[in-house]
């Protein structure tokens, strides 16, 4: 599982420092520095996920959050990412911890199943405290896979 993972954060790359005051600015530049195989795709992608934010937060705690789309927005298997966001500055996004957000883990994939399994991924990932001061520390992509790999 935690492999598939590992695959998924390696295809959508981690972003450091990313500026934004809400979801949807931080969305935005995100989605606009995302190496898609079709550009306009950003678009679909940013108001996917800034229409499921609307919703209801994709904050989980612990400054935290897992933007996803409602419904698939990836239209091929090889497609599928997972973007690990880290903030510039966190944003209150009214967990149900009332942390700022500090870390987005964006999900963007093809179908329910993967979509499922990569969020009992994380969530198993987040029960670790070793996993979240990793997160805490901003750590770079190698660091993070290295810790899956290890928790697996």
């Amino acid at each position: 599982m935690e492999k598939n993972l590992s695959i998924l954060i390696k295809k959508g790359g981690v972003f450091y420092g990313v500026e934004g005051t809400s979801p949807d600015k931080i969305f935005k530049a995100v989605t606009e520095q995302m190496d898609l195989p079709v550009k306009s795709d950003a678009d679909v992608i940013y108001n996917a996920l800034c229409a499921r934010e609307a919703i209801m937060t994709t904050a989980v705690g612990n400054g935290i959050a897992l933007p996803h789309a409602r419904t698939p927005v990836i239209k091929n298997e090889e497609d599928q990412r997972v973007c690990v966001v880290y903030l510039k500055e966190p944003i209150d996004m009214k967990a149900p911890d009332n942390i700022k957000v500090f870390v987005m883990f964006i999900i963007l994939t093809q179908n329910p199943q993967t979509h499922l399994q990569t969020l009992s991924s994380l969530v198993s990932l987040f029960k670790n405290a070793e996993f979240r001061k990793l997160l805490e520390s901003h750590a770079s992509e190698e660091d993070l896979l290295r810790a899956i790999e290890r928790m697996d």
